[in-house]
């Protein structure tokens, strides 16, 4: 089974011009692969502040939580204790409670 991103995502509500959601992303993979990543870096939409985000919590599966209003890919690349890089990509998706998607 190969690395892959995982997501969660949390309807909060109308902000003062927009739907938000609080989300996370992480990776998902046989432990053992888990276990050789140093680290992962995340790339996320330029209207982020700080779009390029480094995470190293192993034991959380290199969770990220962030939160906002639209959909777009998010990029990320996990950096192998021996230096090699594996690419991952991974279509955020927004859902409001009744099951519909934000198409934002």
């Amino acid at each position: 089974m190969a690395l892959r991103l995982e997501q969660s995502e949390r309807y909060e509500g109308d902000g003062v011009r927009d739907h938000w959601w609080s989300w996370a992303v992480w990776v998902e993979g046989p432990p053992e692969e888990l276990d050789q990543i140093e680290y992962v870096e995340y790339t996320l939409h330029p209207t982020f502040p700080r779009p390029v985000r480094r995470i190293r919590d192993r034991a959380a599966k290199f969770r990220l939580e962030t939160g906002g209003w639209g959909i777009f890919t998010i990029y990320a690349k996990a950096v192998r204790k021996d230096g090699t890089v594996v690419p991952l990509e991974h279509e955020l998706t927004l859902r409001f409670p009744d099951g519909r998607f934000n198409l934002a």
